[in-house]
């Protein structure tokens, strides 16, 4: 496994979105700055928290050159119902092998009301138009989310 690290190469990836298309993380390479951010499934409270903040987001992060790219263990069905309930207009990436989460050290242990589970670490990465690691936010609130990632995008050089 890749060590997960600032400044290096930010492990590459290729999953299909909602609309069961291919996503390669190379494909933004050289031309945008990538929010790649883990969420544990889609359609529930914090998930949708978290994601609405993105959408409407978009304007923001595009004059920064930055796009959102959200992974989860869903099937790609599930996503797609995610995306039309909340209107959302950035790709949802099926990972339900969890392969892409096991390269981004975002599988593990979990703790949720009590009991103990496996499952994704919500964990957000910036990745710079070089391809590298720039930010891993880990203690995300999902309020939040989307102006903390903004204030971590406005200080890129």
């Amino acid at each position: 496994m890749a060590s997960i690290k600032l400044g290096n190469l930010a492990p590459s990836f290729t999953l299909l979105d909602q609309h069961g298309m291919q996503t390669k993380l190379s494909d933004y390479k050289g031309k945008k700055n990538v929010v790649l951010y883990f969420y544990p499934k889609a359609m529930t409270p914090g998930c949708t928290v978290q994601a609405c903040g993105l959408r409407d987001s978009k304007n923001q992060l595009a004059k920064l050159d930055a796009v959102a790219l959200g992974i989860s263990p869903d099937p790609v069905k599930r996503l797609a119902k995610f995306e039309e309930k909340e209107d959302l207009n950035f790709s949802l990436l099926a990972d339900e092998d969890h392969s892409v989460a096991d390269k981004y050290a975002v599988w593990g242990m979990k703790k949720f009301m009590g009991r103990e589970y496996i499952g994704i670490i919500r964990t957000s990465f910036i990745i710079d138009k070089r391809g590298r690691l720039v930010h891993i936010m880990d203690k995300i609130k999902t309020k939040s989310h989307h102006d903390d990632v903004l204030e971590l995008l406005n200080a890129l050089p």
